[in-house]
């Protein structure tokens, strides 16, 4: 039988102790989450991901000293039936504390019955916030070409469904770019990146509210350690996104 001193006896459980007190540390720094759950506009289509405005988002956090995660969950052409559809696993992986639903759009441009786009929408909202995370709704417009009434009541249903849920609201994601042609790119249907930081810029005085307090901005050699974005799907086309002046889908 081999006896080891109590001083090497003790070295394994001091070193578990101080593993086991270092995890409640990793786990709270780890633990608040925004997600963005999009389509094309948020998945940045059409340029790379760092240039996204959900990237500019996780770089002004970092900047100003918010301890978030972002994990954008967006992809090129979904609905809000398929945001709905993915969000129970996307709940259940990252437990966010903010759900950004930047969705609505191609439901809009597919002629979709628009008594089922709220319906999602509604349901999107009411399952973040029963996993504990506040939602933020993120309005659009539809070009005039789809019939006045439809396109007033498309609009009006964020609003109806933001104020039915007690959800934030930002009326027009597209404010001050939908009408700006050198804002988009070639195919005159998704925003260019020089588009995005007004993107954020709409997006953020809405958002911050929802967010915790923010820490005292670390030196830059800690900086590096902050917020991770993560595209958890790569931008595939399927369906566009289209704005004033596209011809609507046969």
């Amino acid at each position: 039988m081999i006896r080891r001193s109590g001083r090497i006896g003790r070295l394994p459980a001091l070193y578990l102790t101080v593993m086991l007190l270092a995890l409640p540390l990793r786990a709270s720094a780890a633990e608040d989450v925004i997600l963005v759950l999009g389509d094309s506009l948020s998945a940045a289509y059409g340029m790379a991901q760092s240039d996204g405005w959900v990237a500019l988002l996780e770089r002004r956090l970092e900047r100003k000293g918010y301890a978030y995660r972002v994990v954008n969950a967006s992809i090129s052409g979904e609905t809000t039936g398929g945001g709905l559809r993915r969000l129970p696993i996307l709940l259940e992986r990252h437990r966010p504390s903010v759900v950004i639903v930047e969705l609505g759009a191609n439901d809009g441009l597919r002629g979709q019955p628009l008594k089922g786009m709220r319906s999602n929408l509604e349901s999107i909202i009411e399952m973040s916030q029963e996993a504990g995370a506040k939602a933020l709704l993120l309005g659009m417009h539809l070009p005039p070409n789809y019939g006045a009434d439809y396109a007033a009541e498309f609009h009006q249903s964020f609003e109806e469904v933001a104020r039915a849920n007690d959800a934030a609201l930002l009326p027009f994601f597209l404010d001050g770019v939908a009408l700006k042609r050198e804002l988009f790119q070639e195919d005159g249907i998704h925003p260019n990146p020089a588009a995005q930081k007004r993107l954020l810029n709409n997006v953020w005085p809405q958002l911050r509210p929802l967010l915790k307090a923010a820490e005292a901005v670390p030196d830059a050699a800690a900086a590096g350690q902050g917020v991770v974005a993560r595209a958890l799907v790569p931008t595939v086309w399927r369906r566009p996104i289209a704005w004033p002046g596209a011809v609507r889908p046969a």
